[in-house]
């Protein structure tokens, strides 16, 4: 078997230590990259007269017949090699022969580990962007289909205002915008190629390195040989942004749970969605729902799993950062799965308005609008909060809603009440007049939609 590092050795590896070493089994899925990267490099020394034209050319040539072969599946990874860099090198000797052996000149593993898993973890934040694109344009229809769904905004989770559906929804659109500039913000910052960097400091060889980052659509090189091969930061950032998205779908998912209860009955989870229970029959579980809030703390986990694996790593590269890619993995591979399924899940939701509606007129959601109309009518906002505070006591005694309290009721407590109170505190004028901006009224809404609407449009623009 074929060792990058095994002229230094006269002894065999422990098989045990070997199989601990191993990264195969997991770095396996950096084929593309490491050949991209390869090709790249080679590229990069037949232009600048590292090497031969006919040696680079023939390194270039067979790297593409690896790539293909693999796609294609004629081609099977060989696990007892160590890793997938091993591999391929090893792989493309066995086809061209003598050049093979000449890739790596001028880099080290560290550098072409570093540029792999950056180049990696671009192309699978990209993707992750896509998905909560497409999220937000679910969310978008839903918003714009319930522009008059009147329902309760809580806060503690008691009734506290009237608000509606598109609102609500709006809220989770905000969210998973933030989320999508903390993906932008984080592939700036990894976007520049660690190529050429070698062990830690640099190389004799009069390596090209910024037509290196060129040619992988990299902004530029990085700038310190060291920083370049020992970096994680990328992979921490873009953890921490996928821990973000989870935290926010997690919370969606608690509400979708809610709603979809039989105390709010808000809902209703399509059955492609929910599943049953192996013993009660009338049982139509939000699995889905579920699965994504716990799937939340895997991805913590993985967050926390790196930043502890880094916190005490000297300069340079050290063996420890090896256990950066299972991590970004499975938050990528987690994130990838809970994006597209609450997505399809969201898109099939059938909401009941008329559940809503009744649930917003209970509770004195409109108790703050009969502090206003007495604000309106001269009262100070205090001394109006005081008298509001009495006359949901009131109702509470009764059993009745404020819309429900007789008018002479409303006056023993303050002559500024007037038959207009009762179309003043309605669900619809609650909502209606509230129209600034991020308020849920109709019109508010549909300022945002339209603004959410351009800024999906802008991004299509070629």
């Amino acid at each position: 078997m074929m060792k990058l590092w095994g002229g230094r050795f006269t002894e065999g590896t422990d098989e045990r230590a070997f199989a601990f070493n191993a990264s195969l089994s997991y770095d396996r899925r950096l084929a593309a990259e490491d050949i991209r990267g390869s090709m790249a490099h080679a590229a990069m020394m037949k232009k600048q007269g590292i090497l031969p034209a006919e040696d680079c050319d023939a390194i270039i040539s067979g790297l593409a017949s690896i790539a293909k072969d693999l796609a294609e599946g004629t081609l099977k990874i060989d696990m007892s090699q160590e890793d997938i860099h091993s591999f391929i090198e090893s792989t493309l000797t066995e086809r061209i022969g003598e050049p093979g052996r000449k890739l790596h000149t001028g880099r080290s593993r560290n550098d072409q580990v570093a540029l792999d898993m950056r180049m990696y973890v671009r192309g699978e934040m990209s993707e992750v962007d896509a998905e909560l694109r497409d999220l937000q344009k679910v969310l978008l229809d839903i918003m714009e289909a319930n522009l008059e769904t009147w329902m309760p905004g809580f806060t503690h989770l008691q009734k506290a205002q009237p608000v509606t559906l598109a609102h609500h929804i709006g809220a989770y659109f905000e969210m998973f915008t933030r989320d999508r500039g903390r993906i932008a913000d984080a592939l700036v910052r990894m976007n520049e190629c660690p190529l050429g960097a070698s062990a830690l400091a640099g190389t004799t060889y009069p390596l090209d390195r910024e037509y290196v980052a060129e040619l992988l659509e990299f902004d530029r090189a990085t700038g310190n040989s060291m920083d370049s091969v020992s970096d994680r930061d990328y992979c921490i950032e873009s953890l921490s942004a996928l821990a973000m998205i989870m935290m926010h779908l997690s919370r969606f998912c608690e509400e979708i749970i809610l709603w979809n209860s039989d105390e709010y009955r808000f809902i209703e989870i399509s059955d492609g969605f929910s599943t049953g229970s192996s013993i009660m029959p009338q049982k139509k579980n939000p699995d889905i729902a579920e699965l994504v809030r716990g799937k939340t703390g895997r991805v913590y986990g993985d967050l926390m799993s790196m930043l502890v694996t880094m916190k005490g790593i000297p300069l340079a590269y050290n063996k420890d950062m090896q256990e950066d890619k299972e991590r970004v993995f499975d938050a990528l591979d987690t994130v990838h799965d809970c994006v597209t399924l609450f997505t399809a899940m969201m898109a099939e939701v059938r909401f009941r308005p008329e559940r809503m509606e009744r649930s917003a007129a209970s509770g004195f959601t409109n108790a703050t609008d009969v502090a206003d109309y007495l604000v309106r009518a001269g009262v100070p906002f205090r001394d109006a909060h005081g008298i509001v505070g009495a006359l949901v006591l009131t109702c509470i005694d009764r059993g009745i809603s404020l819309d429900e309290l007789p008018l002479e009721e409303y006056r023993k407590l303050s002559p500024a009440f007037n038959e207009d109170i009762y179309e003043a505190i309605s669900l619809k004028t609650c909502v209606e007049r509230r129209v600034t901006k991020g308020a849920p009224s109709p019109e508010s809404m549909r300022e945002a939609i339209a603004r959410y609407r351009a800024m999906l449009a802008e991004e299509d623009a070629p």
